[in-house]
């Protein structure tokens, strides 16, 4: 398997992560996303992922699969072992709703893309930018915090073993804390993320800090 990917992605983190869970490994192609002149917006990796997005993963039949989620979910039915999704219907559901209510509506407005273009169409600086972003995060964070207080029973959000709920809450939330939050802020979240940074599969494929 090949995995294109960026080290500051919050969502290349979440394969990073699930790999790691699966004792898996997949070449790390690298391709740059920050700036105008990034990789990642270049007709080359364009015509690998249309989106521009990273991660993308190539499967060993030469089969490309884009989003996180969608990864995720491919290599626990490719290796069932350790399983990342709950035994119940109910808890499949639940999990996937708090993975794309940090995907789909928090970091969605937060990549590069998006802080590239409130500069360029609405010439916000910044700081502006910096204001957006901890919007988002901090109404979304709390929204995720209540989703998993009024469910959790067990270590982490659900359950007593890491899944899919959390490989999308670690990353955003160690993204959360490097712009300024308190995860205290968030008590369910801070004991899971402190829970999860004792394990090596979260703390060594966490998203690396820009630069």
């Amino acid at each position: 398997m090949k995995l294109y990917q960026n080290e500051i992605s919050s969502a290349t983190s979440r394969v990073g992560i699930a790999l790691a869970l699966k004792g898996l490994t997949a070449e790390a192609l690298p391709v740059s996303i920050l700036g105008e002149d990034a990789e990642s917006r270049q007709a080359g990796y364009r015509s690998v992922n249309p989106q521009g997005l990273v991660p993308a993963l190539l499967t060993d039949s030469g089969v490309l699969i884009t989003q996180s989620l969608a990864i995720v979910e491919y290599l626990d039915e490719f290796h069932p072992e350790p399983p990342l999704l709950p035994d119940t219907a109910e808890g499949r559901a639940l999990a996937r709703s708090i993975a794309l209510a940090i995907a789909a509506e928090i970091h969605a407005l937060l990549p590069p893309r998006i802080g590239l273009h409130l500069k360029t169409a609405f010439q916000a600086d910044a700081d502006a930018v910096a204001a957006w972003s901890r919007h988002w995060v901090g109404e979304g964070m709390a929204a995720v915090e209540t989703m998993i207080a009024g469910r959790r029973q067990g270590a982490f959000a659900i359950g007593d073993r890491p899944g899919i709920a959390d490989i999308f809450l670690f990353p955003q939330a160690i993204s959360a804390r490097r712009m300024g939050f308190d995860l205290a802020l968030w008590p369910n979240i801070a004991e899971i993320v402190g829970r999860l940074e004792a394990i090596p599969a979260f703390q060594e494929n966490a998203p690396a800090p820009r630069r």
